[in-house]
């Protein structure tokens, strides 16, 4: 690829498509494409979700208001950020990530800013996970979770988060990335 973002690289052609499998929170498309390249059919698998949210809660002090929670696909705890998917009823990612913050600490700010958006996984994934920060975030409400949900809510310096990143107590991808994202806004990364 050029530095001007330019390639002569050509999109696979869709030759059909079907869903196989469909859940709450996602179905599985199986995709018939063609190679540009050879000519030759190939099948792919792509998980179709939702875009998902994910928000830093920052208190007036620079607490970064956490949750603990289990999580069943690592069969352990983990200390993350709130965030979710986006809902049907959800007018956009950032109301999203608003309320998944209200929901699972009772923390509020109006004050919110959005950190950027990437692709999970594009290889099998076509969603987009959006990542906010909330400033001068206050406890307003209880929490309220959903049937499968409970966490709780941590309060660690934000000065601590790289290094329960470097020691393996934050290893969720889509949180990593979120502070990331609000290290290149306050312009603490190259």
């Amino acid at each position: 690829m050029s530095s001007d973002g330019s390639t002569t690289l050509k999109a696979w052609q869709r030759l059909r498509s079907q869903i196989v499998y469909s859940c709450r929170i996602f179905s599985l498309r199986e995709d018939h494409k063609r190679s540009p390249r050879t000519g030759r059919g190939h099948d792919f698998y792509v998980l179709e979700a939702g875009d998902w949210v994910n928000i830093i809660p920052l208190t007036a002090d620079e607490q970064v208001v956490l949750i603990r929670q289990y999580r069943h696909g690592v069969e352990a705890m983990t200390l993350e950020i709130p965030g979710g998917m986006v809902d049907a009823e959800d007018p956009s990612p950032l109301h999203a990530a608003r309320r998944e913050m209200q929901e699972e600490t009772g923390y509020d700010s109006a004050e919110v800013t959005a950190l950027g958006a990437i692709h999970p996984n594009p290889a099998i994934q076509a969603n987009r996970c959006h990542s906010f920060v909330a400033r001068n975030v206050q406890k307003r409400f209880e929490t309220h979770f959903d049937t499968t949900e409970e966490t709780e809510v941590v309060l660690v310096p934000l000065a601590d988060i790289p290094d329960l990143i470097r020691r393996g107590q934050i290893t969720h991808a889509l949180v990593v990335v979120a502070f990331h994202w609000y290290d290149l806004l306050a312009g603490r990364s190259d």
